[in-house]
């Protein structure tokens, strides 16, 4: 499942090569041989597997994005990252082991675990849940969507 632009939709459904099952309100388009609903959501018409797993890959910003761009110890607003369990110590760059976290506390931090800093986290790292991870351009949803999405979840 995937978000894909109104121009691309409308191609693969003049193709053939997916049906519309919701429609947007307004007027049609107009082809050279036939008229299309706007398309909201489309279904393939055959199975097109997508490579790899549903795992959604680690990176800073969606570390940020994961934690809404608070530090982990502070609270304060957040412009890096932190491994937990330091790399210098065997820590690994998962989901589990990377927060969100500030200039100053990242700093302070060092080279140290929270443990060793008296320090708590604020939330417990690890990997994203959802339909906005799992199916890409989700950030901006329509609302016909919903049901769809929730199935994907």
């Amino acid at each position: 499942m995937a978000v894909v632009s109104f121009k691309r939709a409308l191609v693969l459904v003049m193709n053939d090569k997916a049906t519309v099952i919701e429609r947007m309100e307004g007027n049609p388009v107009w082809g050279t041989r036939d008229v299309y609903d706007r398309p909201a959501v489309i279904l393939l018409s055959r199975y097109v597997r997508i490579p790899g797993s549903r795992r959604v890959p680690v990176t800073r910003r969606g570390v940020l994005r994961r934690d809404g761009h608070r530090c982990a110890y502070c609270g304060s607003g957040a412009t890096t990252i932190d491994h937990v369990q330091p790399r210098s110590r065997g820590g690994a760059d998962s989901w589990e082991n990377l927060v969100a976290c500030c200039l100053r506390c990242n700093n302070v931090k060092g080279d140290r675990t929270p443990q060793e800093m008296s320090w708590s986290l604020r939330i417990m790292p690890q990997p994203p849940r959802g339909a906005h991870w799992t199916v890409r351009g989700t950030e901006r949803t329509d609302p016909v969507w919903e049901p769809y999405l929730a199935l994907a979840a």
